[in-house]
């Protein structure tokens, strides 16, 4: 009887034990101490948000914010050199990098959803853009009905594909989602007539664009398909470090800099619309 009694109390503690271990919060600004460096997992094709640049460097709207970000996180730490290791990869590839740790930080163009919630947490809003479309101009496509029949490519793992796929079903559109890796293979297969049409967030579609080897025959519909809102992803179940890496945005939202960083990526386009102003506006939070 002894023995039992000690054997179920030694279970007990131990599964105990477990449970307050998976419990324990992620410690990512001592790791990121230790190390002396930081992880970094960015869109390689996302242009102009996080895309490869010059010299095979990082570049992009969301990489320069991302910068500022692991400049506040080595002031945070203690650590003002850190070195940053950066990870290209798709956005399904970059969420399972921050999910085991493979990835302190995400940079790119990628909408934070309930369900990615499940697996990564995420920082305050970076950017807001909406989903479409490019067509080739012979497939002779107006508007997302007109897809019907059609096939258009879509990187797989996207919210682009789920919103599509809900609206083909809900409008009862007979189109052909080909799922993609990047964008520059979505393009090879628009230039090839492959397929009729490629389907992602709108100014990153007019950056693929430029991968055309003759963009003149594509547009670009006017129709929105999806609205997404931009985060950086971030390990779950770590608020030290969460609160870290909003600092650091909103210390950039309420200073000069985000005119410098907007300017360099969309000048092109003017000033911010209203509801970006905004964004930046409710995220400069006081410090």
């Amino acid at each position: 009887m002894l023995v039992r009694s000690t054997l179920v109390l030694a279970a007990v503690a131990c599964l105990g034990a477990g449970v307050l271990h998976a419990h324990d919060p992620a410690d990512t600004l001592g790791r990121i101490k230790s190390a002396k460096a930081i992880d970094v997992a960015y869109a390689g094709d996302s242009m102009p948000y996080a895309f490869v640049g010059k010299d095979a460097a990082p570049a992009g709207y969301a990489v320069d914010l991302c910068k500022k970000v692991v400049a506040g996180i080595g002031r945070a730490v203690g650590e003002p050199n850190l070195k940053v290791n950066w990870k290209a990869g798709t956005t399904a590839e970059r969420l399972a990098m921050v999910a085991d740790g493979r990835a302190h930080l995400e940079c790119g163009n990628t909408t934070p959803t309930l369900g990615r919630m499940k697996s990564v947490d995420f920082s305050a809003l970076i950017f807001v853009d909406t989903g479409g479309v490019l067509a080739r101009r012979d497939a002779k496509v107006a508007s997302v009905g007109d897809l019907a029949g059609k096939k258009v490519a879509v990187i797989g793992g996207t919210t682009t594909e789920q919103r599509l796929q809900a609206v083909f079903k809900e409008r009862l559109i007979n189109a052909e989602l080909v799922r993609v890796r990047d964008a520059a293979e979505a393009i090879a297969l628009v230039d090839a007539g492959t397929v009729h049409a490629f389907a992602s967030d709108k100014l990153k579609l007019v950056g693929s664009a430029a991968l055309s080897k003759d963009p003149s025959p594509l547009m670009m519909l006017e129709e929105n398909v999806s609205f997404e809102p931009y985060a950086l992803a971030l390990p779950r179940n770590d608020s030290a470090f969460r609160l870290e890496v909003n600092r650091a945005l909103s210390q950039v939202y309420a200073s000069r800099e985000l005119d410098e960083i907007y300017g360099r990526w969309f000048g092109a386009l003017g000033k911010p619309p209203a509801l970006l102003q905004a964004l930046f506006l409710l995220n400069a939070t006081q410090q």
